[in-house]
């Protein structure tokens, strides 16, 4: 089995973050939470967590980016003057717009205010996605009764993650976790997620020479990929977001080969 690109280091980190987040999620009033979901609107792709009302506790948030900004710190003690000061940027509303903006993905509020305030572009959206996740993940829980499949193209039903990974469990099922909120729903084994195409004809396998339990399935009509996990072959199975971070090899290979991680359909002319 092919070793992890990534880092032990950062591999440690990740963990430490994961751990963390399980226990700000602890924290959370589940009354503050509110799903109202609407079948036939998700049927659409809407994802749940618009479709639900979350009274988020903006200290608690607040909270939670500092001890992010310590964590960093004490894993790279060279982060210190890079993060030094962010703290005193937060306050009450731009915590509130940090929440909306990392919701919907909109890397490129983060990377004006980056620039605005001479912080490396990496620093903000980290910290604000960071910080969120422990809601998503809350939600998630909540509403996974209701989550059975995807619209493929999508995203994640639960919070709108693109789809990106997969894990062949018990019985050869084909199961989606998600790596951000870490809801999961069953799939087709022949189907690609992202464009919805059930040709086999126009979906293929690509395969690591020294790793047993990964393959990348690739898609000829949107130009999507999957990674694809065999996690019958793990002692312990991986969270969803240590098994994406893992498998980051896997995205090197499909990318090189022309695939994106987001499919899209070209017109013809």
């Amino acid at each position: 089995m092919t070793l992890s690109v990534v880092s032990k280091e950062y591999q440690n980190l990740q963990k430490e973050i994961i751990r963390h987040q399980e226990q700000w999620k602890q924290m959370i009033d589940r009354e503050t939470i509110k799903p109202h979901l609407d079948q036939a609107v998700m049927a659409t792709g809407v994802p749940a967590v618009a479709l639900t009302t979350i009274d988020f506790n903006i200290s608690l948030f607040l909270q939670w980016v500092d001890e992010i900004i310590t964590i960093l710190v004490k894993n790279n003690p060279e982060l210190e003057q890079k993060l030094a000061g962010i703290s005193s940027l937060l306050d009450e509303e731009t915590a509130i717009r940090w929440i909306e903006e990392a919701s919907s993905f909109h890397q490129a509020y983060f990377e004006k205010f980056a620039a605005c305030h001479r912080l490396e572009q990496w620093i903000p959206s980290f910290l604000a996605e960071t910080a969120l996740r422990p809601y998503l993940q809350l939600t998630a829980e909540m509403v996974q009764p209701e989550i059975h499949h995807a619209v493929p193209g999508a995203g994640c039903p639960v919070c709108g993650e693109p789809v990106r990974l997969a894990s062949l469990e018990e019985d050869g099922k084909k199961v989606i976790p998600c790596p951000r909120c870490l809801a999961h729903w069953q799939a087709k084994r022949l189907e690609c997620s992202h464009c919805g195409n059930d040709d086999h004809k126009k979906l293929q396998y690509l395969t690591i020479e020294g790793d047993a339990v990964s393959q990348i399935q690739v898609c000829d009509e949107c130009h999507g990929y999957m990674k694809i996990i065999d996690t019958r072959q793990y002692i312990t199975k991986p969270s969803a977001a240590l098994l994406d971070l893992n498998s980051i090899h896997l995205d090197f290979v499909a990318q090189e080969h022309g695939y994106r991680a987001v499919g899209e359909k070209i017109g013809r002319c």
